[in-house]
């Protein structure tokens, strides 16, 4: 067996697990960079301006407060009701513009939130669906799971809580910076006697905060340093077990049809008991980590004033400053117990971008691995104007490196209709795909006609959500087609009872047949009037009458139009003009490839007739199943009036 290395590979840590947190701070300050330098950055800097704003007017407010707290209770300890009255319409002026600064923080920070995680979802959702990387990304060993709720679900939280970190750490560094200063001047030097030494601490009362928040940042690393790896796990799990019950309601018919339910859920106990289980872990962790919080907000109620309380007995300051100290302190050590304080919310957050990051990764990995694989495409017309299909030394491989078809080489032209046959498992569906552009894994070259004038069909049609007549329109706006127009294509296509549901919106893929959404690619057929139609399989559903009635198009209303069609069903040779065959070998599965019926005709480049035995069929078929009709105006190729 053959086998080919692949120039790209994936990049490592996509799976979502824990990385180094050096290089995971890197691709998040990329993501982060990104949205700061993008066509959206004037608003972003704005908002964050706003919000830098906003947080030193609340800093500015707390300090005043500081000030007020000395006063207010000076003005109790000394009986005076005038100044203590002062104080109290102060305080209600300094609460107003506290709390009309914190809601408007908060508002611009919501704000800010949403618009980077508007721009990052835009941004990942672009390169899921640019060149086809959602498709590419399944058959890629380590690609990121479950790539919706990355984008849906993970964005959100990498976001919101990065910015709401973010301002409460600036928040902090103002506070310390602020009343660091206040508490230094205001604690004054601590004089101490160790046996005929003495000696003083100045501003002993920051050394005690830093104390105090030093011990209890380490109790809570201690604590909860496990929590970040438990974190990305319970991801994994609540994706895991979100894609088990999508996969159950994408497939309920088969499941109803076989009576899979009880299977389905012991798949799902299965899944969610993993949920279970990590929660029941990251549980244990954040009630040691409540119970250290509620400890250490206990004791800073009295720590302070405990501290200072000999300079207040001594009579070197009143209660309004030994206050003022108390408050000043609480203040240094929740800006120092920033990282005490969101520990558990740092962990979840770092899950989250995990996540992000590494699909991010995942999807430039793809494109790399795309734009690495060796298969060329080359779109457009040739250089005398022809529209071609060509494939000149085509292998074609697995992403793995196993050779799936070796040397093809066919040159298929305009009007020409082409039906390719092979044993199961030849590599036809995978041709299909290269051909589309979809399978980059392989070497040679395609030569492909301009992408707008070509269609491909699968075998399942894809229906987007919205009205019937969005469907058929699809890939263009519904708009782009009048209803008598995709009516008329509906008749066509023996659809007509549908006619009357056009602008209803429904789950047409879950209400109509396979057989009915089969013919309803057809009736697309009609409207966009492709110049190239590969099809694979796309009449595998129909019965025999209704596939003649299709593939009669061809000869009708698409005579002009090219044909590649992979299929098995017997009738089908007869709407074609020749065959190609896919011989499966141990060296990859090689095309075996006919003589051009033009070449046999002494042709010079398209098509100049058909064999006889094909046309012997083709008038068979076509006096046994319809009847004579006249046939349709087209003008230079364009629509019949009724599909316009």
């Amino acid at each position: 067996m053959a086998v080919w290395s692949l120039d790209a590979e994936p990049t490592a840590g996509v799976q979502g697990q824990p990385d180094r947190p050096g290089g995971l701070w890197r691709r998040f300050w990329h993501l982060a960079t990104g949205y700061y330098t993008s066509r959206e950055s004037r608003s972003a800097w704005g908002l964050t301006a706003g919000v830098l704003a906003l947080t030193l007017l609340q800093i500015g407010v707390q300090l005043r407060l500081n000030l007020w707290n000395r006063d207010f209770f000076n003005a109790l300890e000394h009986h005076d009701r005038a100044a203590f009255l002062d104080q109290m319409r102060l305080f209600l002026l300094l609460a107003a513009v506290g709390i009309a600064a914190a809601v408007l923080q908060y508002q611009t920070r919501q704000t800010l939130a949403l618009r980077w995680r508007e721009w990052l979802v835009r941004r990942l959702q672009g390169r899921l669906l640019d060149d086809s990387c959602h498709y590419r990304m399944q058959f890629l060993g380590g690609a990121p799971d479950n790539p919706d709720q990355r984008i849906s679900e993970n964005t959100r939280w990498a976001t919101a809580t990065a910015v709401e970190l973010a301002i409460g750490l600036i928040h902090s560094v103002l506070l310390l910076a602020t009343f660091a200063g206040i508490l230094w001047n205001l604690s004054g030097p601590l004089s101490l006697a160790w046996g005929p030494y003495g000696f003083q601490i100045p501003g002993y009362m920051v050394f005690a905060a830093v104390l105090y928040a030093g011990i209890g940042a380490g109790l809570t690393w201690a604590l909860g340093r496990a929590m970040i790896g438990i974190n990305a796990h319970r991801n994994q799990a609540e994706s895991d077990h979100r894609f088990a019950l999508v996969r159950l309601r994408e497939n309920s018919e088969s499941v109803a049809l076989i009576r899979g339910e009880r299977d389905e859920e012991r798949g799902l106990a299965h899944a969610f008991t993993r949920v279970v289980g990590v929660m029941e872990d990251l549980f244990r962790r954040e009630r040691c980590l409540v119970g250290l919080s509620c400890a250490y907000g206990m004791v800073t109620m009295a720590f302070p004033i405990l501290v200072a309380s000999p300079r207040y007995f001594a009579g070197a300051i009143t209660l309004g400053a030994l206050m003022q100290v108390s408050q000043a302190f609480c203040e240094v050590t929740k800006a120092l117990s920033w990282f005490m304080d969101n520990y558990s919310r740092l962990a979840d957050w770092t899950s989250h971008v995990e996540r992000v990051v590494a699909l991010e990764e995942g999807l430039r990995s793809t494109g790399m691995t795309a734009r690495g694989g060796t298969i060329r495409i080359e779109e457009g017309p040739l250089p005398d104007g022809r529209e071609v299909l060509s494939l000149r030394g085509l292998d074609i491989a697995t992403p793995e490196g196993s050779l799936v078809l070796a040397g093809a080489e066919v040159e298929i032209h305009p009007g020409e209709k082409v039906l390719i046959q092979g044993e199961s498992g030849s590599g036809k569906s995978t041709l299909f795909r290269a051909i589309a552009g979809l399978w980059p894994w392989g070497s040679g070259s395609i030569r492909v006609p301009p992408r707008e004038g070509t269609m491909f069909m699968p075998q399942r049609p894809y229906l987007p959500l919205g009205t019937l007549h969005a469907a058929v329109a699809y890939p263009a706006p519904a708009h782009d087609f009048s209803g008598a127009a995709v009516a008329a294509a509906l008749r066509r296509c023996g659809l007509a009872h549908l006619v009357d549901r056009l602008e209803e919106e429904e789950r047409w893929d879950r209400i109509l047949s396979l057989g009915e959404q089969q013919r309803l690619a057809f009736a697309r057929l009609l409207l966009h009037r492709p110049r190239w139609v590969f099809m694979d399989e796309a009449t595998a559903a129909l019965d025999e009458e209704n596939q003649d009635a299709m593939m009669r198009l061809f000869r009708e209303e698409l005579a002009g139009t090219a044909l590649v069609s992979i299929g098995h069903r017997p009738g089908l040779d007869a709407y074609h003009d020749r065959t190609l065959t896919l011989v499966r070998s141990a060296e990859g599965a090689r095309l075996q490839v006919p003589m051009p019926a033009a070449a046999r005709h002494g042709g010079t480049g398209r098509v100049a007739g058909h064999a006889a035995s094909v046309a012997h069929r083709r008038e068979a078929l076509a006096h046994r199943r319809r009847p004579a009709r006249p046939r349709r105006l087209r003008i230079q190729g364009r629509p019949s009036p009724q599909y316009r």
